[in-house]
């Protein structure tokens, strides 16, 4: 019941620790591309933005349960079964004074070590995300490597082939074929999308 409770109490602490990856990887993406994320975010759209990056791809989503939960759990339940032996309190900071810990006094040590794993875990793959995407979609502008797979058609009847960087509530970001220049367009201007290259139904 304890842990049940200390559980329920840790939430929004994790949830804010996400939704502050979430507006630390979109500043860092951004930021590349010379945009203040920031300024066309609303506050949903911060609140939303780790829980869809992690939810965005199963294949994404699989392994980074496995590597940033399932993993730490895994090692530090095994490190905790193993306190007593010397090596394990070397290397996971386990110190005795003149009277045994008690169990208690283990659990909550490989607690607080499993928290640092999964914190150092998160903030990796958010910084990882951050970094590798903007650098990845900036390079690709100046080389004029983009694949124009999406069509945007508007409310004054005009189409272009783009490609979009990103979006979320109130903006699209895109690149028009043929330019390097990027596009910020309202939502309410865009009638619809044509996804002209979905590899999914091939």
């Amino acid at each position: 019941m304890k842990s049940l409770e200390k559980i329920q109490s840790l939430l929004p602490i994790g949830y804010l620790f996400l939704v502050l990856m979430g507006i630390l990887k979109e500043s860092i993406l951004y930021y590349q591309l010379g945009i203040n994320i920031l300024k066309y975010s609303t506050i949903m759209d911060i609140l939303i933005s780790p829980i869809a990056d992690l939810t965005a791809n199963p294949t994404v989503l699989l392994p980074t349960v496995i590597l940033f939960f399932l993993l730490p759990f895994l090692i530090t339940r095994f490190l905790s079964a193993k306190s007593n032996k010397k090596w394990v309190q070397k290397i996971s900071g386990l110190k005795k004074g003149t009277e045994e810990l008690t169990v208690e006094q283990v659990k909550n040590h490989f607690s607080k070590l499993l928290v640092l794993f999964i914190t150092i875990g998160l903030l990796s793959f958010f910084l990882g995300i951050g970094i590798g995407k903007g650098q990845s979609i900036s390079k690709r502008i100046k080389t004029n490597n983009l694949k124009f797979n999406d069509k945007l058609n508007f409310n004054t009847g005009e189409s272009e082939n783009v490609y979009i960087i990103g979006l979320n509530s109130a903006y699209y970001f895109y690149i028009t074929k043929g330019s390097q220049i990027i596009k910020i367009a309202p939502v309410g201007t865009i009638k619809n999308i044509e996804l002209t290259d979905n590899r999914m139904l091939k």
